[in-house]
């Protein structure tokens, strides 16, 4: 075979020299598409081929929806402390630190105000990357302090979940920021200040029990589960096989708690539209 006698042609490369392709210039959606990272990039982060929605943090979504990524970030060095001094496999401080160090952030929800389409907005959404996305104390309070700007500002607020539910590590401290966060959005309700909540894969436990299912609108994307508890622990509790699709974001919208589902190409859009029909 030709490519055997290279060396005959003058083209020899020693195995010490040969490159592999750099990782992560591809990505393989759960059907088995592949599309390069820079196409999924500029298609907000959707595989153009089968649609599935890559799952995405707060440096995305602020790229997405911000007027040129230009933003303003509340509250950014807030972090955790230790009230419970809680130890499992390691301490929670030491948890806390080993996370920051891996993910670049904080805790797990940024919040930030910019332009959206020229329309001012607030923005909080969580990252999932941070010990799953769950509800701590900090997450509460900078979603409190964003629903504040938002009032103090007459800015609408849109809240970005995504999460396992409240941090076990803080136990009634993380819970009690589902009271916190909606005792807040009530706030806003009597201001008359619009709230959006969207829901992403997955949304669950206190996040949806509290300032997740509480908007104006409570919109999602494609394939997002939303739900309380889990599939399995439903199954186990009730002992009945569930229906197909359960918990799904078609599922939950087929049953009146959703008002749409929107495809995250389109998010940017049609939030503006629906703010702009709502100040009007």
């Amino acid at each position: 075979m030709s490519w055997f006698k290279r060396k005959e042609k003058g083209i020899s490369t020693p195995t010490e020299e040969k490159k592999d392709a750099p990782d992560g210039l591809w990505y393989k959606t759960p059907s088995g598409k592949i599309v390069h990272t820079r196409e999924l990039k500029s298609n907000a982060y959707v595989s153009p081929e089968d649609d599935y929605h890559v799952k995405i943090g707060s440096a995305e979504y602020f790229q997405i929806l911000f007027d040129n990524n230009k933003f303003t970030e509340l509250d950014a060095k807030m972090t955790s402390g230790d009230p419970l001094s809680f130890v499992d496999t390691k301490s929670y401080t030491s948890r806390i630190k080993d996370t920051i160090k891996k993910t670049e952030l904080n805790d797990a929800v940024r919040s930030a105000y910019g332009k959206m389409n020229g329309i001012d907005i607030v923005v909080s959404c969580m990252d999932f990357n941070f010990i799953g996305g769950s509800m701590g104390s900090v997450v509460g309070e900078k979603i409190a302090r964003a629903i504040d700007h938002s009032i103090k500002n007459k800015m609408p607020f849109l809240m970005i979940s995504r999460s396992g539910g409240a941090r076990m590590m803080e136990a009634g401290f993380s819970l009690m920021q589902m009271a916190k966060t909606s005792a807040k959005l009530a706030i806003l309700d009597k201001e008359g200040i619009p709230y959006i909540s969207l829901m992403t894969d997955p949304t669950t436990g206190g996040v949806t029990a509290s300032y997740a299912m509480l908007g104006d609108f409570n919109i999602a994307e494609p394939g997002s589960l939303i739900g309380f508890a889990g599939p399995r622990v439903i199954r186990e509790t009730i002992g009945k096989d569930l229906p197909k699709g359960f918990q799904s974001a078609e599922f939950v919208l087929d049953h009146g708690f959703l008002d749409f589902i929107v495809d995250r190409r389109q998010l940017k859009s049609k939030l503006s539209t629906l703010l702009t029909l709502l100040q009007n």
